[in-house]
């Protein structure tokens, strides 16, 4: 009776915003459902296409990830700024905001990608087998491509969500979602009187996929009615400088962050391939359904971001303590769910990406280490998101370094290769370095909280006063 009334009570404080984060994040997790639907469909492709390519895609994956999750990052710090404006209903200053955002996305992408470039010649110098150099090297050059239509499209992107509007995105990336399996299947495979081009087909669908998406959403907010206001800022002559200096401060140490995290897992490729080509490609299979997890975490953090975003706009900081633990909540059941699944349907969906023996007997030793971490991504993706919230981010950067580069590495490349545990020591690190990440991250946003809360405070004091 007494756990039955503490339930009861339970869901009556935080069913508010369990509606509010369900109506926001069920949006993004469709979005992200596509995102991962389509990694599926092309590592199921690929690896059904050859062991060769499978190894390869990870290797080439697994490097352009940091910066594609720093991308990411980066346009992720317009989030807060456009929640606080949009909840105070400031849309000209939400539409200047997006073209600094896009200017500044533009340089970083354009700096990332000529960073890739000069890494190109260097690709044999990462201990990896000698007969995947051809394959790897024609499907790096077609990733790079990719680089700046995603920096693009990110920040249309990141810009709806802080407008509370995470339904667009998600059409727009189901479609580009449809359109690159449909390029895979033509493409790598050599149908409908297109030729067979194998790893660098799948590449090219990619890169078509991205210029689509980045197109078709930026035409749906300059150029419709819903997002009129907001243009008419974008369009605006004024200048930016100050907008600009902001979104770097808001959006680096989140893209640091991000990169540095991402990075943890790119050493565990690399790690993976001094094994062999069955590790490294098992490495890759067990990554790609390891984003069940990790994605559906990233919706319930966006959409907690985004709510966190908008009580921070109107001051509201106990709102803002109630929508972190609501997203909480909301994300250990699912990391429960996801356990679940994994520890049931591992094996199927392991042999669902490739039919090698080797490579399947290779992925299903690392089930149990996937789910160690789960509850440890849980919590770091809900802080993490619910810190980027509030605008307070440098911390994010010292914590990712001490969780990812201070602890995580080190134990990646004991466990791995000193210890010999091969890719189960690869795994063990992660669950690690996500546990360290997410015990300081809970702590940094307490703190962000209450000195909020004073700023907050002392400025509703000194306009009684005046």
């Amino acid at each position: 009776m007494i756990k039955s009334v503490s339930h009861l009570s339970l869901w009556q404080k935080f069913k508010s915003e369990y509606r509010v984060l369900l109506r926001l994040g069920l949006p993004v997790l469709v979005t992200q459902v596509g995102i991962i639907f389509v990694n599926f469909a092309d590592t199921m492709m690929v690896g059904h296409y050859g062991v060769d390519e499978l190894a390869s895609s990870s290797f080439v994956n697994s490097l352009f990830v940091v910066l594609t999750v720093m991308q990411i990052g980066f346009a992720s710090g317009i989030t807060p700024i456009v929640g606080a404006l949009f909840s105070r209903n400031d849309h000209h200053e939400t539409g200047r905001t997006l073209r600094a955002g896009i200017q500044m996305n533009l340089v970083i992408s354009v700096i990332f990608t000529i960073f890739m470039a000069c890494l190109y010649p260097f690709l044999d110098r990462f201990g990896q087998p000698a007969e995947l150099l051809p394959l790897i090297r024609e499907y790096y050059l077609i990733i790079l491509c990719t680089l700046v239509p995603m920096a693009v499209f990110n920040c249309f992107q990141q810009t709806a969500n802080g407008m509370t509007d995470t339904m667009t995105p998600m059409w727009v990336i189901v479609g580009v979602d449809v359109l690159n399996i449909v390029g895979n299947y033509m493409l790598i495979f050599g149908h409908c009187g297109f030729p067979e081009m194998g790893l660098a087909g799948a590449g090219i669908s990619t890169l078509a996929s991205r210029l689509c998406a980045m197109i078709i959403l930026g035409i749906i907010m300059l150029r419709t009615r819903r997002y009129r206001m907001m243009a008419e800022g974008f369009r605006g002559g004024t200048s930016l400088g100050q907008i600009r200096r902001k979104v770097w401060l808001t959006s680096y140490p989140v893209m640091f962050q991000s990169g540095v995290e991402c990075l943890l897992w790119t050493l565990g490729a690399v790690v993976c391939g001094w094994f062999g080509k069955i590790q490294l490609a098992a490495y890759q299979v067990v990554n790609t359904i390891s984003q069940l997890g990790f994605m559906t975490y990233m919706s319930f953090g966006v959409a907690t971001s985004i709510r966190v975003a908008n009580m921070t706009g109107l001051h509201d900081m106990q709102a803002v303590r109630r929508t972190a633990s609501a997203g909480l909540h909301l994300n250990l059941v699912l990391s429960t769910a996801a356990s679940l699944f994994f520890l049931l349907a591992g094996r199927w969906l392991i042999e669902v990406f490739t039919p090698d023996a080797e490579v399947v007997a290779c992925a299903v030793v690392l089930i149990g280490p996937l789910i160690l971490y789960q509850y440890g991504d849980a919590v770091q993706l809900t802080y993490a998101n619910a810190l980027r919230g509030t605008s307070v981010v440098k911390p994010m950067l010292w914590i990712a370094v001490v969780s990812y580069l201070v602890v995580g590495s080190p134990l990646l490349l004991l466990l791995g290769n000193t210890l010999h545990l091969e890719n189960v020591g690869v795994y063990l690190s992660f669950s690690a370095a996500l546990i360290t990440a997410s015990v300081l991250l809970v702590a940094a946003f307490r703190k962000a909280v209450r000195k909020k809360s004073q700023e907050f405070a002392d400025m509703q004091h000194t306009a009684i006063k005046s």
